[in-house]
């Protein structure tokens, strides 16, 4: 039996592909028929070509449906459990798992710390913008949601961008009451922003360029900063009246300078630990690689940044990085969605059948206006 799968066929093209329907591997396995899954900006790397991906594989690390079929080891699930995936995948007993590093998983992929669903070097689990999914250590990774259709659009974002945003102001050390600096207001950072918003924050200021991002940001009563406007640390601090608390990095290495022209993959680290008062704290859950294919040059290329490390160790900053851990946040954030404190699919802009993707990848790409996160429904709504 086949299925419909968006494939990446070279840079900047994804097509929607006849692939065959998964199989269980492994007595662990469960089979999920896929209700949604989610454009994230971490696919358009992979779409620009910035990664090394190669032809073929199939895109989507976040994921939700309904069980279909049951590994004969799996002991907590059962066929029509409706559930939503970390992006992260886990086994569930390496030391890592053990102590909630669910991210650095240390069995799922040798070699590598970490595993996820379709996305480079990160494993051979296929991703989930396809009609159907396997999840490996099924019992471990899956969140069991409330069954029917209810509250679709916020569940999907536990997959990723709501831990993450929540992980990327837990990284920087945020205490409720202190002011709180983000920049980037693609998802991950409006996450971000929302997430400090609900655990207290003072203030928090977002930096972007895209006037609709930054609408979504006052949206929520956070102060929004244009970039192109001048030195957004200096429009930060002339506003604030000093350094804040803690930042944010939500847009990682494919960052520009201010002329918004040129990359600068250092720009936002260097920006954060300029904002930040000494003592304070940098979350960074942006996405920086090993190497980037498409840098500018050869350092950028093998992983190597250059940073004031000197004003880092003045101030006396503190700084956590890493890929969110989503088990260690996904079902306080689930019952917050059901009791109604939290509704983050105010950031979900388009839902699209699967033979609309490859449209949606290119509209999402150049930023077009309108296209700020896109829900995929394989199977029809």
């Amino acid at each position: 039996m086949s299925m419909k799968a968006v494939v990446y066929k070279e840079a900047f093209k994804v097509a929607i592909e006849d692939k065959p329907k998964p199989q269980i591997e492994h007595p662990n396995d469960v089979i999920i028929k896929i209700t949604t899954s989610a454009i994230c900006g971490s696919d358009l790397h992979m779409y620009e070509g910035r990664t090394g991906a190669e032809p073929g594989i199939v895109f989507g690390h976040e994921n939700m449906g309904i069980v279909e079929e049951v590994g004969s080891g799996v002991a907590l699930l059962k066929k029509g459990d409706r559930i939503v995936l970390p992006f992260n995948v886990a086994c569930g007993h390496c030391a890592n798992c053990e102590t909630g590093f669910t991210a650095f998983c240390t069995e799922v992929n040798p070699g590598f710390a970490g595993g996820a669903y379709g996305y480079v070097a990160m494993g051979p689990y296929q991703g989930g913008q396809a009609q159907y999914l396997r999840v490996p250590w099924a019992d471990f990774n899956a969140l069991l949601l409330p069954p029917g259709k209810e509250h679709e659009e916020d569940f999907i974002l536990l997959a990723d961008i709501f831990p993450t945003g929540w992980h990327g102001v837990t990284l920087s050390g945020f205490k409720p009451g202190e002011n709180v600096a983000i920049w980037g207001a693609g998802p991950v950072g409006l996450m971000a922003a929302y997430s400090a918003v609900l655990r207290g924050a003072a203030k928090v200021y977002v930096v972007d360029r895209v006037p609709e991002r930054l609408a979504k940001a006052r949206e929520l009563g956070c102060t929004p900063v244009d970039f192109t406007k001048g030195d957004p640390v200096e429009q930060i601090i002339k506003l604030h009246g000093g350094m804040v608390d803690r930042a944010v990095d939500a847009v990682g290495y494919q960052a520009v300078a201010a002329d918004g022209k040129k990359e600068q993959a250092n720009a936002v680290l260097d920006a954060l630990i300029r904002v930040v008062r000494p003592t304070g704290g940098l979350g960074i859950p942006g996405l920086y690689v090993p190497s980037d294919p498409g840098a500018q040059d050869e350092a950028t290329r093998n992983g190597n940044l250059t940073l004031p490390f000197g004003k880092l160790f003045e101030k006396g900053l503190s700084l956590g990085t890493g890929q969110a851990n989503v088990k260690a946040y996904n079902k306080y954030l689930r019952d917050m969605i059901i009791a109604g404190r939290a509704k983050p699919s105010f950031v979900v802009s388009n839902t699209i059948s699967i033979d609309e993707a490859p449209d949606a990848y290119e509209k999402f790409d150049k930023r077009i206006e309108g296209y700020t996160k896109v829900l995929i429904h394989p199977n029809g709504w």
